[in-house]
């Protein structure tokens, strides 16, 4: 059973690789033995991220990239493919939420922001390495969505459409692209500590409102959500597809 989970062979790209969510879902791909090209927009970060990485250095590499931006979407999967090959795993995890409070009252700025790497960045990114994976032998797109896009989350709301368009994107792609052997799917965190979400549990009141709500009475971390995305990246979820896994404590019930 356990070699129906390995990611041995397998070559992935991380946005958002360098902290958080993203770091930690790094590191389990290494662990499983998947080789990984993670993605920021400083360097600074990039650096710091593979200095904090125990993992041989032929099998990790850093590229300074901003998901917003066309020109350096392509130039993550060149390099990627460069050291290690064929894509076969895109994780979609970069976000941004510079925006809290009334949609009404937000400037066109924050919406276009959110959009761009949000929505639109996973988007670019994610039909081309489609495209590649077609021509080769198929992949797995995983997309980090948000609980904020399957309920809509107050005082987020442009994060919470956002994020309702990344689970849609991921539900059409995934119809889509079935037959030509590309799998896409979609992870829905509740609140996770990290630094897109320190607003919500750096504020004791907002932190025991978000609590109350969850099953499990806690906030969760960024290594309960490799489980989730290793199970998604390897064979052991070959049947599927378009599907929105929820790891949120128990938030959503």
């Amino acid at each position: 059973m356990s070699e129906r989970f390995e990611l041995t062979g397998k070559n992935a790209i991380i946005t958002g690789g360098t902290r958080g969510i993203g770091l930690a879902v790094a590191k389990g791909f290494l662990e499983s033995g998947a080789n990984v090209t993670i993605c920021s927009r400083k360097q600074e970060n990039v650096d710091s991220a593979l200095a904090g990485i125990d993992a041989p250095a032929e099998r990790i590499q850093g590229v300074v990239a901003h998901m917003g931006h066309a020109d350096d979407i392509d130039r993550v999967v060149d390099t990627a493919e460069q050291l290690f090959g064929p894509v076969s795993v895109l994780v979609n995890n970069a976000g941004t939420n510079p925006y809290f409070g009334p949609i009404v009252d937000a400037e066109e700025r924050a919406w276009d922001k959110t959009m761009d790497v949000n929505l639109k960045g996973p988007y670019l990114l994610s039909c081309l390495c489609a495209k590649k994976m077609v021509a080769t032998d198929g992949g797995s797109i995983i997309n980090v969505a948000s609980v904020a896009g399957l309920n809509a989350s107050p005082m987020q709301g442009i994060y919470s459409v956002s994020k309702a368009g990344l689970i849609m994107l991921t539900k059409v792609m995934a119809r889509e692209l079935g037959r030509q052997r590309v799998r896409v799917n979609c992870i829905c965190p509740g609140l996770i500590k990290t630094k897109l979400s320190e607003a919500l549990w750096s504020d004791p009141k907002l932190e025991r409102a978000t609590v109350e709500m969850k099953a499990l009475g806690r906030i969760g971390t960024a290594d309960e959500l490799v489980g989730a995305a290793i199970y998604l990246a390897s064979d052991a979820s070959s049947f599927t597809t378009g599907a929105t896994i929820q790891v949120d404590g128990g938030m959503m019930i």
